[in-house]
């Protein structure tokens, strides 16, 4: 951890030299001054700050949200999928967002702007550049200077990677910019590059950190908050898995070799044997973070004066958790969430109307009924038995004055890829591939170890559509709150049973992507709309 930490103050400097003002083009970058330019590159000390500055910009990214906080990671990857939690009306529209609606005027210019996102990309692009043309003899605290160099690319290559990932699910079609512009002001207007051309990039880049990145630092803390071959690899699952599904919206069926490139990365992942599944017994640790079940995370230590007051569980929260909340939180879980995810099957009495005999009947009937015995459900949620039951999946609350209990903030990691993840990716490879029992196994391995009853494990019998909908069923138990729901469901084509909104012939127009702000056609005459949205915004 201290590797980042260390230089945080320069790093924020950095930013805000490079990255802040007034600019003329989408790319959003300030000119680099000739002191930056001449001077700052003459250390190991110079490139740690800088790659701190990048991984700060993409944590920006992630947990900006104006003044809600409504942090956008969530709200793209979750809160779109109605039937997982509840946005209450608070008059700036966000809850519209749940029922397909992009077009308030706050969605459009908070959650339609990809300014932020190329912030971050113009950082990695910077130390791309620069990196390679530092001399080794600059670097004299460094025993391995190629090697140090090499790292530092290589996590700048995944930084860019996974910051363009994020913008394809959300945009489909995004400008891609690659190089390190001296002075944006001349930098030329670039149109939106294909969704394939996107794509092309970010396998590109995931492979080249891939090369260049180790599997574990020196500091061990460094392998969850900092990129590694495991981050890239289960960069490249996800990515694989998305391009494999998503790449024709007008076809149901996955590109098979594309999916092998998935179960590959997960594989190197899971032989590599570095990582282990949390106990359960200490299962709010996966969500501190630095577990070992953490893939990468994005740093949010409140030790470091990281901890953040935009994160998701500051929607959730309530006096209980967070005494700057009140008893009537943002969000609320949904109680049909509940009973549809965790359940088990009991005999139930009532009456049933009996077609033969053309009478009621009243009898006991297998039914699906609530059941709170999986350590998932006892741990992220309380209030069960009221109307808003309340997701505690992150409570690390921090008040930087304590004794007042004020200026809360939220130290829970941003958790962005995990082993139990992983795991159940296994599942879905496996039913792409048509071997349902194989999928059927890593379901119920997953109930099991959670304390599932054991009525609620899938049976051998189901179809392979029917055990399709248990495995998202089960990535909506584990991964609630993690940024995946929605994504998930595209892939799946699971989304018109948790996605009201979304019908098939929306799904067919790709009316699932964003907007983008009108405003950056301002700056920009050669950006077009995203499709879906012509003439609506």
């Amino acid at each position: 951890m201290k590797r980042f930490f260390l230089n945080y103050r320069l790093a924020v400097l950095l930013m805000l030299v490079f990255l802040l003002g007034s600019c003329k083009k989408f790319l959003v970058e300030e000119p680099v001054n000739s002191t930056f330019a001449g001077a700052y590159w003459k250390s190991s000390g110079d490139l740690r700050s800088a790659m701190a500055g990048n991984y700060a910009l993409v944590r920006d990214v992630m947990n900006s949200g104006n003044w809600n906080p409504s942090p956008r990671y969530f709200m793209y990857g979750d809160a779109i999928a109605k039937n997982y939690f509840t946005i209450q009306y608070n008059g700036d529209g966000l809850e519209g967002i749940q029922n397909g609606d992009f077009t308030f005027q706050y969605n459009v210019e908070n959650f339609g702007d990809w300014t932020k996102y190329y912030k971050a990309i113009t950082m990695s692009n910077i130390i791309i550049n620069r990196v390679p043309k530092v001399a080794d003899d600059l670097l004299t605290d460094v025993t391995n200077p190629t090697k140090f160099k090499n790292e530092m690319l290589g996590e700048a290559y995944f930084l860019r990677a996974f910051t363009y990932f994020m913008m394809l699910r959300v945009w489909g079609d995004v400008p891609v910019v690659t190089e390190e512009y001296d002075d944006p002001i001349s930098a030329p207007e670039l149109a939106r590059s294909t969704k394939k051309e996107v794509m092309a990039q970010i396998e590109k880049d995931a492979l080249q950190a891939h090369e260049l990145l180790p599997w574990q630092y020196s500091l061990v803390g460094n392998a969850k908050v900092t990129a590694n071959k495991g981050a890239v690899n289960a960069l490249l699952a996800h990515f694989y898995l998305w391009k494999a599904t998503m790449s024709d919206v007008n076809s149901n069926q996955p590109d098979l070799e594309t999916v092998d490139k998935a179960d590959k990365a997960i594989d190197e992942i899971l032989n590599n044997g570095m990582y282990s599944l949390t106990d359960t017994s200490n299962y709010y640790k996966t969500f501190e973070g630095l577990s070992s079940e953490g893939i990468f995370e994005i740093a949010m230590s409140e030790n470091t004066r990281e901890g953040t007051n935009q994160h998701i569980a500051n929607m959730f929260l309530r006096t209980a958790q967070l005494a700057t909340s009140g008893t009537n939180s943002r969000c609320y879980v949904n109680a049909d969430y509940l009973t549809n995810h965790f359940y088990k099957i009991d005999q139930v009495w009532d009456w049933y109307w009996n077609t033969s005999l053309q009478q009621w009947e009243w009898k006991a009937m297998p039914s699906q009924v609530f059941d709170d015995s999986d350590i998932r459900c006892r741990r992220n949620f309380t209030d069960l038995n009221s109307d808003k039951p309340t997701c505690v999946k992150y409570q690390s609350v921090v008040y930087r004055n304590p004794s007042q209990k004020q200026d809360a903030y939220v130290s829970n990691n941003l958790i962005v890829f995990r082993l139990a993840d992983m795991r159940l990716l296994k599942a879905e490879i496996a039913l792409y591939r048509n071997q349902v029992s194989k999928a059927i196994d890593i379901i119920n391995e997953f109930r099991k170890r959670n304390g599932a009853d054991e009525s609620a494990f899938v049976d051998n019998t189901l179809s392979k559509d029917d055990v399709m909908y248990e495995y998202i069923i089960e990535r909506g138990k584990e991964l609630y709150l993690e940024g995946h729901i929605f994504y998930d469901l595209l892939r799946t084509r699971q989304y018109s049973n948790f996605v009201p909104w979304l019908s098939e012939s929306r799904f067919r127009q790709e009316g699932f992507y964003w907007p983008i702000n009108p405003a950056l056609f301002k700056n920009n005459n050669k950006l077009t709309q995203t499709s879906y949205w012509r003439g609506k915004v």
